[in-house]
């Protein structure tokens, strides 16, 4: 996952000062944005300088940029992925994760204020993402940005975070005192994982590398298994009650399923449409 932070800018747009009973909203008519007219390479994107900010719906916050984030999910939509969805819909806006300061907010609004700062993601089928100066995330897509991490460290998390939750609460439903095995837990969704499952009291086992192996340790995995120069079957101890595959090829499918104690699950990012 890479990070982009957004650089300060003169802005150009029209401003429009909206009043309503018990708010204030502001909208920008327009600004920067990075869009995708077709598919391709990194070479297609183009940054464009006039690009319109549509009017906000009740539930909705207009949110001024800081640092966004690349997702695996922007790269393989850039590339084509979801074609027969999205085609239609060119030019589009890449980009899920956003960090920034609220800029306007909808009128049914109520738990962001104008000013405030706030982290969150996109839901993964938007056609207007976080690559532009004025991003637009529903209420409930975004939360205050905790005063700990700067504008860069908290765009890398939500989509990542979000991507493990779903798959360890909504899907595994993991509960205190199971047994996780995440298979790539040096990257964003897996070190997320980790730090999840240990908060429900489960005990983790993880793949990594030997760069990692210290991180997730301190995350409060049990065991860390470096791939590079253990063999994975040999050097992973028991039998799992859930498997989150954040790696998704076919030998680390085989090993997953292959630990799995009976009625368990196993879940991998591989083709996955939305979060998991």
């Amino acid at each position: 996952m890479r990070v982009l932070k957004s650089q300060s800018v003169k802005t150009r747009p029209i401003w429009e000062l909206l009043m309503k009973v018990g708010s204030i909203r502001c909208y920008v008519s327009s600004c920067r944005a990075v869009l995708l007219p077709r598919f391709g390479g990194p070479d297609v994107l183009e940054l464009r300088t006039d690009v319109p900010v549509p009017d906000l719906k009740p539930n909705e916050v207009l949110v001024r940029s800081r640092a966004v984030s690349i997702n695996p999910l922007d790269t393989r939509m850039r590339s084509g992925y979801g074609r027969s969805i999205f085609e239609p819909l060119l030019p589009l806006i890449l980009g899920r994760d956003i960090s920034g300061v609220v800029a306007a907010i909808g009128a049914s609004v109520k738990s962001l204020t104008v000013g405030e700062e706030v982290f969150g993601a996109l839901h993964p089928t938007a056609v207007r993402g976080t690559y532009t100066d004025y991003a637009i995330l529903s209420e409930d897509e975004l939360s205050p940005k905790p005063a700990s991490v700067t504008h860069v460290e908290a765009s890398a998390i939500p989509f990542a975070a979000l991507t493990a939750w779903r798959a360890l609460k909504s899907t595994a439903r993991i509960t205190e005192g199971q047994r996780l095995l995440v298979v790539g837990g040096g990257g964003a969704v897996g070190f997320a994982a980790i730090q999840l499952a240990v908060a429900a009291g489960c005990h983790v086992t993880t793949t990594c590398g030997n760069q990692s192996i210290n991180r997730v340790m301190a995350a409060g995995a049990e065991q860390a298994v470096d791939y590079t120069a253990e063999d994975l079957e040999v050097g992973i101890r028991g039998k799992f009650d859930a498997v989150l595959d954040t790696i998704g090829v076919p030998e680390t499918e085989r090993i997953g399923i292959s630990l799995l104690n009976r009625g368990g699950h196993y879940m991998t990012l591989q083709n996955i449409h939305g979060y998991t």
